[in-house]
């Protein structure tokens, strides 16, 4: 073999080496593309259940606040009951006192 052919062959063997290696880098870049798409799904995915989960407790946080005006105004409704009681034995021993 002469020097050119040697250095030919040699140029061959690395433009296929080149080529296999593209071949391999082209199909590592698809997949990692799909695997991108793929967690940017995810990521979607996830920030719904994120604003999902904050309207939930947005109206959980607005049922609680309900829920305690509600057991506040029972509340006052028994103490003004009582007072109410109180003041109307009070009215009955002053008039019991006057007789």
């Amino acid at each position: 073999m002469t020097p050119e052919e040697k250095a030919r062959q040699l140029f061959e063997t690395r433009v296929r080496q080149l080529i296999l290696t593209y071949r391999e880098q082209k199909d590592a870049n698809v997949a990692l593309r799909e695997k991108l798409k793929e967690k940017e799904r995810d990521i979607d995915e996830l920030r719904t259940r994120v604003a999902q989960m904050q309207d939930d407790f947005n109206a959980l946080k607005i049922a609680r606040m309900v829920e305690l005006e509600t057991k506040d105004l029972e509340m006052a409704k028994k103490r003004l009951g009582n007072l109410v009681r109180e003041v109307n034995h009070c009215i009955t021993l002053i008039k019991e006192s006057k007789e």
